[in-house]
């Protein structure tokens, strides 16, 4: 996947759990592990704005883009 989530070091950072962060965001603890670990197919904006509400940080501190070195070029 090129778009790496940096949700862990952003929790770590701030000192707060996924379970703080679940409630403070409104997701279950469930979505919030998905799109920690790499597994989300897509994040709301709404859902970007509260985590980056609830860390205080920008969506450039959670989301980073890698070019993805064997995927063919159109």
């Amino acid at each position: 996947m090129a778009i790496i989530i940096h949700l862990d070091i952003m929790l770590a950072k701030r000192k707060m759990s996924v379970t703080e962060l679940s409630e403070k965001v409104g997701l279950t603890m469930a979505n919030l592990s998905i799109l920690k670990n790499g597994k989300a197919k897509a994040i709301r904006f709404s859902t970007l704005e509260g985590i980056c509400n609830a860390l205080d940080c920008q969506p450039g501190d959670i989301l980073e883009y890698q070019k993805d070195e064997n995927a063919e070029e159109h």
